[in-house]
């Protein structure tokens, strides 16, 4: 006879049911994304710095008939701004080090600002009455270009804090990629808003749009993950936490690693190149290219689109190489197509005869000149993460040094040679910046 079978007790089932609920009550809680808030900030200040900055170039059309300032004194104008931008670099990167980006960018998005609105009122002011119009307007273009100082290393600053290593250059891609967007729409809408309210409704306007980014940069954002109040434990998680960074800079390591200067020599024939653009870009396709004013802020702005494609592009490139075939090889390769190509399509572009042809050519140049912008701003970080803001800011001091050259030497080639030989400089000089990437070797960090 066949024993029978146990009986099953109610409390045997007790571990099957509730195995599964248990799994099921504990989901994965996901990072906050606060880090691409942050990132899409520094994008937007990014574009008003470029407002703020090119506005100038636009408004020059009725500007200089109306005070009867030549080239060559628009060119010391615009030399003015880049002087007192270049001098505050490395003080912008300390500050920004030290202090950190949400307090160092508000007080920069607020000075600016107040000098980009009297630059509208500034002839009639007393300055004026010191120094002359044009006296009084390189004053406060050089003010202005100590407040913008700040931007770009307080950028390197917040992205080195904010995002995680592998994507470092995408992020200030993206961020100093800013530029282009800003740039494109100042030459269109600076010109339709000069040719109906006149060129100084121009820099009020853009005084508005400042102060209204200062007081949301100071309302959203902060200088630390750790520090925001949206961010949760996931995402802190994935962001490394920087150590308090040091007042005491080390000089004589940055001095010793020739990295550095190789850097700073480097990024300086990009600013050369970058100020090409920046300054005269504009007037060039106006009063050489024959095109009228509106016409030419439309298509003035193409090669700046180019920037707002490509800086990103190179950013994500120059991380991916960097991740695939080492630091040093990552950010040399992407640095060194950039510029050279960049070069080649600079002389194309001066040498065509057709407007349309030559435009298309010059806006692939400055795009291809900004796919190099991850690189460089990256291998500042890969030297030191501590001193993120303060060795970007050297070197862009360098970019600053070439941009402070480019606006007088340009018209001044041009009166004497010709615009293709002028441009045909420029692309040259993009040329001999990226060969000087052979050089540079961020891999090894800085010097011990």
């Amino acid at each position: 006879m066949k024993p029978p079978e146990p009986a099953i007790l109610p409390h045997q089932h007790l571990p099957r049911q509730t195995a599964q609920p248990n799994f099921v009550s504990q989901p994965t809680t996901r990072p906050s994304r606060i880090r691409w808030l942050i990132l899409s900030l520094l994008f937007l200040v990014s574009v008003i710095t470029y407002i703020d900055r090119g506005n100038i170039s636009v408004t020059a059309r009725q500007m200089m008939p109306a005070y009867g300032i030549t080239d060559q004194q628009m060119g010391w104008i615009f030399s003015a701004f880049v002087m007192g931008y270049a001098l505050f670099q490395i003080p912008g990167g300390w500050l920004a080090d030290r202090w950190g980006a949400r307090v160092v960018l508000t007080g920069a998005l607020l000075w600016w600002s107040i000098c980009t609105a009297f630059t509208a009122m500034v002839a009639a002011s007393w300055l004026a009455s010191l120094v002359g119009t044009v006296g009084a307007l390189m004053l406060v273009r050089f003010s202005l270009g100590l407040g913008e100082a700040v931007a770009l290393p307080t950028f390197n600053r917040a992205v080195t804090n904010w995002l995680p290593a592998h994507a470092r250059g995408f992020g200030i891609g993206v961020a100093i990629g800013g530029i282009g967007l800003g740039s494109a729409i100042t030459l269109p809408i600076g010109a339709w808003v000069m040719v109906n309210w006149g060129w100084q409704t121009v820099f009020y306007l853009s005084s508005l749009l400042g102060l209204g980014m200062g007081l949301l940069w100071w309302l959203l954002a902060r200088s630390h993950p750790h520090e925001h109040p949206w961010v949760n434990e996931e995402e802190q998680a994935l962001l490394e936490r920087e150590p308090p960074t040091s007042i005491d800079v080390p000089w004589r390591t940055f001095r010793q690693t020739p990295t550095v200067w190789w850097l700073v020599l480097s990024y300086s024939c990009l600013g050369y190149v970058a100020y090409v653009y920046l300054s005269w870009f504009y007037l060039y396709l106006v009063n050489v290219r024959e095109f009228d004013v509106l016409r030419g802020g439309i298509y003035a702005s193409t090669p700046f689109l180019a920037m707002l494609l490509f800086c990103p592009l190179g950013g994500w490139v120059t991380d991916r190489l960097a991740a695939n075939y080492g630091l040093t090889t990552g950010r040399a390769v992407a640095g060194m197509t950039g510029m050279v190509l960049a070069g080649v399509f600079i002389a194309l572009g001066a040498l065509i005869e057709s407007p349309f042809l030559a435009i298309t050519c010059l806006s692939f140049g400055a795009g291809w000149l900004y796919f190099s912008i991850g690189a460089y701003w990256a291998s500042t970080t890969d030297l030191s993460k501590a001193h993120a803001g303060i060795l970007s800011g050297l070197m862009n001091t360098g970019a600053n040094i070439g941009g402070t050259i480019s606006p007088t030497l340009t018209p001044w080639l041009a009166h004497h040679w010709g615009w293709p030989v002028s441009l045909g400089v420029a692309a040259a000089i993009a040329i001999l910046g990226g060969l000087l990437w052979f050089k540079i070797d961020p891999g090894k960090g800085l010097k011990t």
